[in-house]
């Protein structure tokens, strides 16, 4: 969209979430940094890792494209390794680091499958030493960091070179809508710009206006900034904390019930308003090798909880989903919508303990 108006309104948003989130002012419009709304945190990532390749390549030399090195968890989400392919690093020098439970199979702010945290302070002294070029995504649970409680989630952040999170997932605003922050846009435009002479004005050459055609994959740019305006206007800074605090503390009401019940298990710690649990199996007789034993009680379980979440969403009451960690299949229960209620969760609870009991009789 060609209007200055929506490119200094989103100039805005960006520098009142920033705030919200008391970001450091080196990410904020208001000082040498600078926000912009991309489409998905896939996006995101490209561009940021785009940026990465050539900051380190205007180093080491074009040609050295293959010394590169991308490192995630392996609870990283997959679109890390596709932004990693599409910017031309290579398969092989794409590095998972393995998590485990002792770890809450965390090593990136916000993981896809539990919302494991570790410090970012922690690992930006480590990418720093070795001169790492770090990139944060939280593209769910970074909205939360708007509670002072919760702030903490991100500290360190101030040592990072860029860090994202979708409002269109915990943030009431619709999709598409992913917050992007850099520390140096300079860097940014250099690796994704485009100069024909068709494109070619006075205010671009200038550099005293953001042309966002320059901060993204795409030319044209979608007026985002409306469906957050809106948001931030509508609901406020206090009730935006009321709103996600509420989540928070209906999700822990349901890891409660799921905690008194002795036939279930949490899975992995939770943080914010997802909880991911699992049905145990029933006891069976104890096999000779101890190994075959674990083995056949993990197959089990993983068995039964894939039938206990497919009979729960067949029934069309609610919907959950899953995620495999540690080779453990887990149920992953999220509150995040402004109309959930606490009868919600209350119902919630009842249907999954319908049907497992449906699941265990049948075992």
């Amino acid at each position: 969209m060609s209007l200055a108006a929506a490119t200094e309104l989103e100039c805005i948003v960006m520098d009142w979430l920033g705030k919200m989130l008391k970001l450091p002012k080196s990410f904020l419009f208001s000082g040498n940094g600078g926000g912009v709304l991309q489409g998905t945190t896939c996006e995101a990532i490209l561009c940021t890792l785009t940026e990465a390749r050539d900051r380190m390549l205007n180093g080491i030399g074009r040609g050295n494209i293959g010394k590169l090195v991308v490192y995630g968890s392996d609870q990283t989400h997959y679109a890390l390794q596709k932004a990693a392919q599409i910017a031309g690093i290579f398969p092989n020098n794409f590095c998972a680091v393995a998590t485990s439970k002792a770890t809450s199979f965390g090593l990136a702010p916000d993981t896809t499958s539990s919302t494991a945290i570790d410090p970012i302070a922690l690992l930006c002294v480590v990418a720093k030493e070795y001169g790492v070029w770090v990139h944060t995504d939280a593209a769910y649970a970074r909205s939360a960091c708007i509670c002072p409680e919760f702030r903490h989630f991100i500290d360190g952040v101030e040592d990072a070179n860029s860090f994202s999170f979708n409002a269109h997932k915990w943030f009431f605003t619709t999709l598409d809508c992913c917050c992007l922050w850099v520390k140096d846009p300079s860097a940014l435009v250099k690796a994704l710009s485009t100069s024909p002479e068709y494109l070619r004005n006075k205010a671009t050459e200038s550099k005293q206006v953001i042309d966002y055609k320059d901060w993204q994959k795409a030319l044209s740019h979608r007026f985002r900034a409306m469906n957050l305006w809106m948001v931030l206007r509508s609901y406020g800074v206090a009730n935006l904390r009321n709103f996600l605090r509420t989540h928070v503390k209906m999700a822990k009401h349901f890891e409660e019930k799921v905690t008194m019940d002795k036939r279930f298990e949490i899975v992995v710690l939770r943080n914010f308003a997802m909880v991911c649990f699992r049905l145990l199996p029933p006891p069976v007789k104890d096999h000779e090798d101890e190994t075959l034993r674990q083995s056949s009680e993990l197959e089990r379980a993983n068995e039964i909880n894939r039938k206990l979440l497919e009979s729960i969403n067949s029934a069309r009451r609610l919907y959950m989903t899953h995620a495999v960690i540690g080779g453990v299949y887990l149920i992953m229960y999220a509150v995040g919508s402004s109309l959930t209620e606490d009868r919600h969760v209350n119902l919630t609870w009842k249907v999954v303990q319908e049907h497992a009991e449906a699941v265990l009789k049948a075992c």
